[in-house]
């Protein structure tokens, strides 16, 4: 609808004297539909003209002319409601989209450039379903940053020296050990150190041999660390979930990247050695919710923490994603991130936006890798696959094995990034995989299936669809009008970084297209109707598929 909207904006303009830009700002779509397709809110100018919002409105409708795509403009109190022309409008519309294809909604956005670090698990051991939503919904933005036109970069970063990798260089003794292998390898050696104060001083010597830079000891951490960055790449690239760049902790601390930043915070003099010997940065003007309010920046032995090497790196990504810098965090890691971010301000840098993710919800008690007490996500999207394969015999017995097969991943493992996108991020997902995989219900197969039957409908017709038929639209109004307002549903998923805009509209558009399906003829219609909803469905499928894509899940043209 931004083109209605922007008719508007325009018409509010030249009447109030203001920009285009603020009169766009302030346009709002009323909830009730009888008030009309937009409405402009007075109040904003009551100040400026010194009277009164309702008197304003007055004026601004008699100075509006009613032509074009406003049919018509409505006082009601202080808000100045717009009805639109919606016949001409509808056929710009579809014939936007069906010139557009796969960048319908695209806002092209040239010379800005854009970088998101997401995931960014510990190379300890295969990914479990839990982490899934960060990657899920990091590469959901990624895809939203490129498709509105961001020279976009998709970076993560590995913690190859950190104290879990010691765990598993303790625990292989020297022996190269399988992807697999590594999480019941960190498993039994985590819990040897519940009840042994040794070992966890002999991993310390560990970490500190390696930041020494001993060879047999790099070599040690290397050989772990690319074998669990080798596997977990793999796992998400199955998800259709890849990266630029992986960023290795260990760069900042051979380029004395850390050094350099530790000795810039000591000259903010808000660097103190505590009575255990190890540096901190004091943060107490920075009202955090801590009894002590510090970062802790080295172990006594002055070897370097992860908070130290972390605003090194973020420094780093700061550089490179100079007009929009995002990373993705659970929520347990809030007021680390703000101790992150008072770290960059006393050095003079804006931190990254960082979007916060709540849980996914499959049993009673939180995930621990640690414990492991973990479901993999491997095998979830296994089983994904495969309850999907059931699904899919139940309403096409006859399906060749191979197109099966493709099928069941692109719905089984749609299923599981829409359950999980489609939530709110600060918001818990509690799983279900009954709803999942409805065909019926708010879910990914119900999205897919309405592109799948859309494609079918276009292949009976056997035709090139025609832009050129003349048609009211007047039936369609509904279905056209939340077509229009795809791009503007993709500039605010993209300005407020929330995906979950983009599967809520999904939904929208697939309830309201079968709604028209099962009420309207389409093949069977006479043939100017038949031909002007033939381009609809058309472009409604198309925008299926971009929405879709933007969550990072495919549409299958067969179901």
């Amino acid at each position: 609808m931004d083109e209605l909207k922007r008719a508007v904006a325009e018409a509010v303009a030249k009447a109030a004297k203001i920009g285009k830009k603020q009169a766009e700002a302030l346009i709002e779509t009323p909830k009730d539909s009888s008030l009309g397709d937009y409405a402009f809110p007075c109040f904003a100018l009551a100040k400026k003209l010194r009277k009164n919002p309702a008197e304003i409105a007055a004026e601004l409708k008699s100075a509006i002319k009613e032509s074009g795509a406003v049919k018509k403009v409505e006082c009601k109190g202080p808000y100045l409601n717009f009805f639109a022309e919606k016949s001409g409008v509808a056929q710009k519309i579809l014939e936007r989209i069906y010139e557009e294809k796969d960048s319908f909604g695209s806002m092209n956005i040239k010379n800005k450039e854009a970088l998101v670090e997401h995931t960014s698990i510990n190379p300890n051991a295969p990914p479990h379903i839990g982490r899934a939503r960060n990657a899920i919904i990091g590469d959901s933005i990624a895809k939203l940053l490129k498709f509105a036109g961001y020279k976009t970069q998709t970076h993560f970063f590995v913690n190859d020296i950190g104290k879990q990798i010691a765990v598993l260089v303790y625990g292989c003794k020297g022996k190269k050990r399988g992807f697999n292998e590594l999480l019941r390898i960190y498993v039994e050696t985590s819990k040897k150190m519940e009840t042994s104060p040794e070992l966890e001083q002999e991993l310390f010597s560990i970490l500190k041999k390696l930041e020494s830079g001993d060879k047999k000891t790099v070599q040690a951490f290397r050989r772990i660390v690319d074998a669990c960055v080798e596997g977990q790449a793999g796992t998400f690239a199955d998800l259709g979930i890849n990266y630029d760049f992986f960023d290795y902790e260990s760069a900042y601390l051979w380029s004395r990247e850390t050094s350099n930043v530790l000795e810039k915070l000591k000259k903010t003099g808000k660097v103190f050695e505590d009575k255990e010997g190890r540096l901190v940065l004091d943060l107490k003007e920075f009202d955090l919710p801590m009894k002590s309010p510090v970062m802790v920046l080295t172990r006594a032995d002055k070897t370097s923490l992860y908070g130290l090497r972390d605003i090194a790196y973020t420094i780093d990504k700061i550089k490179k994603g100079k007009d929009r810098n995002i990373v993705v965090l659970g929520e347990d890691h809030k007021l680390y991130f703000r101790q992150l971010t008072a770290a960059l301000s006393l050095l003079g840098y804006r931190p990254p936006e960082a979007i916060h993710y709540s849980f996914i919800l499959l049993q009673s008690e939180k995930m621990s890798t640690r414990k492991g007490n973990v479901v993999l996500l491997e095998d979830f999207m296994k089983e994904a696959k495969e309850k999907a394969k059931k699904e899919i015999l139940k309403r096409n017995r006859q399906a060749p094995k191979k197109e099966l097969d493709q099928l069941a991943k692109a719905v089984g493992y749609g299923a599981v990034k829409f359950s999980i996108i489609k939530v709110s991020p600060e918001k818990n997902v509690l799983f279900d995989w009954q709803r999942a995989l409805s065909f019926e219900g708010e879910s990914a197969p119900y999205i897919q299936y309405a592109h799948a039957r859309i494609k079918s409908i276009l292949r009976k017709n056997r035709q090139k669809t025609s832009t050129g038929t003349s048609h009211d639209y007047k039936e369609e109004e509904a279905l056209v009008m939340l077509l229009a307002g795809f791009p503007e549903t993709v500039s605010r998923a993209t300005a407020e970084l929330k995906p979950h805009i983009i599967a809520n509209y999904a939904l929208k558009l697939a309830e309201a297209f079968n709604t028209f399906y099962h009420k309207y003829p389409v093949l069977r219609a006479e043939k100017q109707k038949r031909d002007a909803r033939l381009l609809l469905i058309e472009c409604v499928a198309q925008t299926l598929k971009n929405a879709l894509y933007l969550l990072g899940i495919k549409a299958p043209e067969k179901m």
